[in-house]
Order: C-alpha cells, then structure tokens, then sequence
C-alpha cells in the first residue's frame, strides 16, 4: 500500500514539506517499505488519506535515507509516526512515556482519524500538545531506553 502514499527521501524534502505544509497536520511515517507493521500502518495511512485531505497531508519517509531525522526524533522503533502543523512539532500525551511520536501501528482507521482531527482542532487553537482520543488499550506499549555516554 505504501506506492500510493508521497516518499521523501532526503532532509531536504522534509525540510521542504515541514515548511511548506500550512494550516493542516504533517503526518510523516518513519519506517522501512518492506516492513510488515510498517505495511500494516501503510495500508491505514493510505485508505484514510483522501478523508482527511482537507486536515492532513501524509507522506512516508525511509529511516535508511534519512539518518539525520531519524537521530534527531530517536527513531528507536519503527514505524514511528512524527506530526508538525505550519512547521511546529505537535506533540500527544498517549500515557507513554513519549510525546514526541506515535511508535508502532494504529490498531484501526477510527483511531488514525480520530487523532488527526484532534491534532488538527488542537493546533487550530494555539495548542502545541494535545491529549489522545486513542483507547489506552489500543496504544502499543514499550520502554525508552536511555544511554548516558
């Protein structure tokens, strides 16, 4: 599913698309195309992208080719999904220990769609961290793992 989702294969195009999409919710999937889970999350990302065409543009980037971001949002587990509005990092409180990204696969479209909206009205209204509608259940469980070098 994920040939019908736009690939950024660079900084440069993340740069570009994190400057450039205004006054709607950046989704961009961090993962690898021949993962299963990130196939899952995929074919979620690519069956809802024309409903929320009007909130959301999605776009799917390799942690292979883009180093540079992968580091930067400690892209430890893939997938991983990052959300920005006019250039801001949003931010979702889930219960986990991570704000910054949703980690792992959305277990249906609802959930995705629920999320996008609420991000969206958050961001509309000034906010830069918004609470999940997700079921807690519904949310994958992990552990960061922090290393002092």
């Amino acid at each position: 599913m994920s040939f019908f989702l736009p690939k950024l294969s660079c900084k440069k195009d993340i740069d570009d698309a994190i400057k450039s999409v205004a006054e709607k919710v950046l989704v961009l999937r961090f993962g690898r195309d021949e993962d299963s889970v990130c196939l899952q999350l995929d074919e979620i990302l690519s069956k809802t992208a024309h409903d929320l065409s009007n909130m959301a543009s999605i776009y799917l980037v390799d942690v292979d080719t883009t180093p540079v971001y992968t580091r930067y949002f400690d892209i430890s587990f893939i997938p991983s999904t990052v959300f920005f509005f006019n250039g801001q990092h949003m931010k979702v409180d889930y219960g986990s220990p991570d704000h910054t990204k949703f980690v792992g696969s959305f277990k249906t479209k609802q959930d995705f769609m629920d999320l996008i909206e609420v991000i969206y009205r958050g961001a509309m209204r000034g906010k830069l961290i918004v609470q999940s509608p997700i079921d807690p259940r519904n949310i994958p469980k992990y552990d960061l793992l922090y290393h002092d070098i």
